[in-house]
């Protein structure tokens, strides 16, 4: 099968995960804004499901567009893997993901100690909501990997071997690294519209703790994308939503 079919199939496999993720996430995003703001929006679009319709069609389009692309992209610079996972490799990006998972979770009792309008949204944190859990999964796993990993740091890496080491045969792991933390910054810096919305402005420490937690969290699922296959850096993407989602349901009140 040709390299441009197989990208499809991947895109389309993904489709229903970038439709119920997507919504999910706006269903998310919209119980969480300022209701004056989700207003004025609904005023623009019609009514407050118009607002998630957009939303959730966003994260389709972005989900299906980025596999279709990145599955190129990756094939170009030889880091697409065949899907399937090694007993060892699983148990090595659980053990270290469950403990990622872990530290990240501490920002409930650190960061949040600090930021009064952050402490609140910890609140609802400790309680089980499954819309939130599912698309923590499969938003935040799945197509952020997608298009952060699979995409955005192949693409990265295509253009600096290009630009810099065209004479090289294989691709540079100095390039490899580098389209990693080029786009671990890109992930984090993803996160600072839904910060922002949430907590009504961005502070300086805010921003620090956004590029320390979401961005060592980048850093690592570029890793896991680079020495194992885009897969892998899903399942740890995944594994760090339900680990720490996981301690705040126990030990948050």
């Amino acid at each position: 099968m040709k390299t441009w079919k197989k990208a499809l199939c991947f895109a389309l496999c993904l489709l229903p995960v970038g439709v119920i993720g997507g919504w999910l996430t706006a269903e998310m995003t919209v119980s969480s804004v300022d209701t004056a703001l989700l207003e004025s929006a609904a005023q623009q679009l019609g009514s407050p499901e118009a607002v998630k319709a957009l939303t959730a069609a966003s994260g389709a389009f972005y989900t299906v567009f980025c596999a279709f692309f990145g599955y190129l992209l990756a094939e170009k610079i030889g880091l697409m893997r065949p899907f399937r996972f090694e007993k060892a490799v699983v148990i090595r990006v659980f053990l270290i993901a469950a403990l990622g998972g872990a530290v990240f979770s501490l920002d409930a009792w650190t960061f949040a100690r600090w930021i009064p309008e952050l402490k609140e949204t910890y609140e609802a944190a400790g309680s089980f909501e499954m819309t939130v859990w599912i698309a923590s999964v499969l938003y935040g796993g799945i197509t952020e990997e997608v298009m952060i990993r699979l995409f955005l740091m192949s693409g990265l890496a295509l253009i600096g071997w290009k630009l810099f080491f065209r004479k090289e045969e294989q691709l540079p792991l100095k390039v490899l690294i580098a389209a990693n933390i080029l786009s671990a910054l890109a992930f984090a810096a993803g996160h600072l519209p839904a910060t922002e919305l949430m907590i009504g402005e961005l502070t300086p420490l805010l921003l620090i703790r956004c590029f320390l937690l979401n961005g060592a969290a980048g850093l690592l699922f570029g890793r896991f994308y680079r020495k194992y296959g885009i897969h892998y850096a899903m399942l740890a993407h995944m594994l760090f939503h339900l680990v720490s989602r996981t301690i705040w349901l126990i030990a948050l009140p």
